[in-house]
């Protein structure tokens, strides 16, 4: 299989710092809108990045399920992986892509965890066979089978019917970004990327080479 050949000019739009909205949160509001409005599918899916124990990097798609008083948010399995990880360095790096629109957003910041009444609300919300799940999988742990988690799930059901509790190890986590940037593809690969820096007196914005 060769790739190398794959091209791809990138002309559909631009970034100037004169259109970026000084607030960034309100810029990618804007753009989460665009992608929704483009009807991308999975428009809220981004790359969460943590890192190790040892200090390797991993990554893997989670979904955003809200921004909400300025923090990026998102519910997970706080005994998974990536919630060991996040509880060893409460640090991630988020990443949006939404290829057809030739743009991309990375965002990195300080995770916290949600209060257990908002992780309360929001799995209330869910449906019935996710709120199972959440309670049956342990999740990132080896398992036998797929017959396994099956029937955890089925054992879930006959002891909680339609209204299993939360587990005390599901819940959200918070990302309060330090650092947001908005990349846009353009012509002949010089990309516009706007990077925002937030400090003691608010965000910078400046651009950053492609």
């Amino acid at each position: 299989m060769n790739i190398a050949y794959l091209r791809q000019e990138y002309m559909r739009a631009g970034l100037s710092e004169a259109d970026a909205h000084a607030d960034p949160l309100a810029q990618f509001e804007r753009w989460m809108k665009d992608a929704l409005a483009a009807e991308l599918p999975l428009a809220n899916a981004m790359t969460l990045a943590t890192v190790s124990g040892s200090g390797a990097p991993d990554a893997r798609i989670v979904l955003l399920k809200g921004v909400e008083d300025g923090a990026f948010v998102f519910y997970t399995n706080y005994d998974s992986r990536k919630g060991r990880q996040l509880a060893a360095r409460p640090e991630a790096c988020l990443v949006f892509l939404w290829a057809p629109l030739e743009r991309q957003v990375r965002i990195q910041g300080r995770v916290d965890k949600l209060a257990a009444a908002e992780s309360e609300r929001y799995f209330a919300s869910r449906p019935l066979g996710a709120r199972l799940s959440a309670r049956a999988s342990a999740q990132s742990a080896v398992v036998p089978g797929r017959e396994a988690l099956e029937l955890a799930v089925a054992d879930e059901k006959a002891r909680h019917g339609d209204n299993p509790p939360r587990p005390a190890h599901w819940g959200g986590y918070r990302v309060l970004p330090s650092r947001i940037e908005f990349w846009q593809g353009r012509e002949n690969r010089l990309h516009d990327r706007l990077q925002y820096r937030r400090g003691a007196s608010g965000w910078t914005l400046e651009r950053l080479a492609p």
